[in-house]
Order: C-alpha cells, then sequence, then structure tokens
C-alpha cells in the first residue's frame, strides 16, 4: 500500500523540484545546472511567447535556486517545502545570478527579468538606465553557421565636455536653494487633526538638487549626448526570427549617478531570401514543371543552403505535391537537429500552343477519351 508521504515526509501533492528539473534525487550540482540551462533555454520568456512559458521558467528557477544551495538542498531533502518555507519565491530567485547561468546565450538576465518576475527591482541594486531596443535582419547563411554580426545604433552617453554635469567647465552647479539639494520638497497639511505630509519632485530644480546656471555648450545642459554605436554581436546558431539577444549595459546611460546603464535588445529578424521562405527550422520553395514532367517523371536542380542538389520527381506527380528534403532546412536552435527543406511542385500549363503540340494534346485527349470508355 502506498504511503501519501515520502520516506523525508514530504505530500505527494507538495511540488517536486526535482521533477520540476527532470532530475534523480542523487544528482550532482553539474547535473542540476545542466537542467536548468535547458529548460531556461526553452522557456526563458525572450524566446517562448506561449501561454504559461513565463511561470514555467519561474517554477525552473525556483527549483533550481532550492536545489543548487546546498543548504536549502538539505533542508528540502529532510523536509520538503516546509524546509524552505520560510523563503518566498522572490527571495529564492533573487540569490540567483542569472548573468553567470546565461553567459553566452545572450538573453535576458539580471535585474531587468528579476523584475519581469515580481514587479519590483531587487532593492540592493541602484537605479538603471532604460533598455534601447534595435532590429537586426540577417540572412539564412547567418542562421546556419552562426557568427558575428555588426549592429549600428543610436545612444545616449556621458557628455565629455563637461563630464554630465550639464554646467560648462569653470561654473559648476549649485545646490538647489528650494530643496537643500535633496530634489524633493515636502508640503504638509493638517486635516481633522491629522498631520500629512506629501512628497513632491521639486519644481526648481526638477528632482536634480542642482541648479545650473551656465549650461555646458556641448550638451545643452542635460549632462548627455546622443552618438551613433557600432557592435559586433554573436549570433547563435539556428537563431529564431524574433529571438531578442540581450547585451548588458549597452543601453541607456542611468538616470542617476551610480546607478547602472540599460541594456541593448538586439531583435534578430530573417533577411527576405528569393530562393526560399523560412518556417522555423524549415524553409519552403516552389519548383515549376512543365506537363510532361509531372506525368513522366524528371530531374531537378534545386538550390539548398549549401549548394545545387538534384532530386527526383516522381511520374504521376500532381499539381501542389510537396517534396520533402530532410535536413537540408535550418539548425535548430539549442538542439543537434536540422529541419528540412519542402520543394513544392507547380505544374505550368500552357496558354499557346505551336501546330505540334496541339496535334499531340488533341491526340491524347482522344486517348484518354478511348480509355474512358473501354472501363
Amino acid at each position: 500500500m502506498r504511503n501519501d508521504a515520502d520516506a523525508g515526509g514530504r505530500s505527494d501533492k507538495e511540488r517536486d523540484y526535482y521533477a520540476v528539473l527532470g532530475v534523480p534525487r542523487d544528482a550532482d550540482a553539474k547535473t542540476i545546472k545542466d537542467a536548468f540551462r535547458r529548460l531556461a533555454l526553452k522557456y526563458h520568456p525572450d524566446r517562448n511567447k506561449e501561454p504559461g512559458a513565463e511561470e514555467r521558467f519561474k517554477e525552473i528557477a525556483e527549483a533550481y535556486a532550492v536545489l543548487s544551495d546546498p543548504q536549502k538542498r538539505a533542508a528540502y531533502d529532510a523536509r520538503g517545502s516546509a524546509g524552505v518555507a520560510g523563503f518566498s519565491p522572490e527571495d529564492l530567485v533573487d540569490g540567483l545570478d542569472f548573468s553567470d547561468l546565461f553567459a553566452g546565450l545572450g538573453l535576458g538576465a539580471g535585474e531587468d527579468l528579476f523584475e519581469r518576475f515580481f514587479g519590483r527591482r531587487r532593492a540592493r541594486r541602484p537605479r538603471r538606465g532604460a533598455d534601447l531596443r534595435v532590429d537586426l535582419e540577417i540572412p539564412l547563411e547567418r542562421v546556419l553557421r552562426g557568427g558575428e554580426e555588426t549592429v549600428r545604433y543610436g545612444r545616449l552617453q556621458r557628455c565629455r565636455v563637461c563630464d554630465g554635469s550639464g554646467a560648462a567647465p569653470g561654473h559648476p552647479p549649485a545646490p538647489c536653494k528650494e530643496c537643500g539639494g535633496s530634489g524633493q520638497k515636502a508640503v504638509t497639511q493638517r486635516q481633522g487633526g491629522i498631520t500629512l505630509t506629501q512628497i513632491t519632485t521639486c519644481p526648481a530644480c526638477r528632482g536634480r538638487g542642482r541648479i545650473i546656471d551656465t549650461p555646458c555648450s556641448g550638451c545643452g545642459g542635460t549632462g548627455e549626448t546622443e552618438v551613433t554605436t557600432e557592435l559586433r554581436v554573436h549570433v547563435p546558431v539556428g537563431a529564431e526570427d524574433g529571438m531578442v539577444l540581450r547585451i548588458e549595459g549597452r543601453g541607456m546611460p542611468p538616470p542617476v549617478p551610480g546607478g547602472e546603464p540599460g541594456d541593448l535588445l538586439v531583435v534578430l529578424r530573417t533577411a527576405a531570401d528569393a530562393r526560399f521562405e523560412r518556417d522555423g527550422a524549415d524553409l519552403w520553395r516552389t519548383e515549376t514543371i512543365e506537363i510532361s514532367d509531372a506525368v513522366l517523371g524528371t530531374e531537378l536542380d534545386v538550390p539548398t543552403l549549401e549548394g545545387s542538389l538534384r532530386i527526383r520527381v516522381p511520374p504521376g506527380t500532381q499539381p501542389g505535391e510537396v517534396l520533402r528534403l530532410r535536413g537540408k532546412g535550418l539548425p535548430t536552435f539549442g538542439r543537434a537537429e536540422r529541419g528540412d527543406l519542402y520543394v513544392t511542385v507547380r505544374v505550368h500549363i500552357p496558354e499557346r500552343l505551336s501546330r505540334e503540340q496541339r496535334a499531340l494534346f488533341e491526340q491524347l485527349r482522344k486517348l484518354e477519351r478511348r480509355g474512358r470508355r473501354f472501363k
């Protein structure tokens, strides 16, 4: 008879972190990390937009946060969920270094990913700059082999003339007299015996805490200038259309000193190709043949990403029939598999016939009609 709890005292209805990652209970640290990376790659919100994918990713991250920590794992093995009941999901995931876990994959990590999960920033991290997004078209050959591509985009950087102060050299900004340099003003009111204090942005300095009397000529007092940046990014083999490569620290500068710059989000788009249409890892192409070739069969030279390939069109091929060339598509991202190349056969119906062609078709029609009479 089966018990309702295992040897560790955990109810079968509780979440099994080992099952979430698909690893045995005696799995070592490397096996656990490899399983997490594989699943996280599949459900990462930057590349999986299916409903429930983000919740699945959070579940995977929570399981890894427990099983990758020796103390938490020991407590979990001994007492089940009760062993880590003192931690909220936010607390568990907050301890993970996503940047290390996704190193080299070009996917979102760090504070931004944590904020998307739980709607708040990590309290210990300073404010960061905004993320920038830029589209990058890549040819099918780059998807096939991976490699480097150059992306160009405009971004703000600290003004070199004033070093970001916004004030002209020799005329440093002065502390705001209205707010004493805090950038905020407190307005106190009494209503029915209750004292209410409202904190607002200082209107005099607009929250900066300082007044610039002589603006910098290089940036007009903003402390920032726009520059065009070129950056080499690595496109992974099998990169999917719409995949986002996250380049940390290459976005907008932080809104306040001491913060971190935002990230650059490079959205990969498959460049149009006259030879093929892309459908995930599969490629599609249309070939047109004559009626006689459809009836009698023929051979075609079909282009692939790795050169021309001769294929056989069998006799009796019907219009719209699809021929499949296995493994001649694109690599599947994250797996050692390749898609297929599908060739749709279109049969050309001649609009004008020579006398000889018409005579042959008339003869063929007579033969077909005679054949139907004898059936």
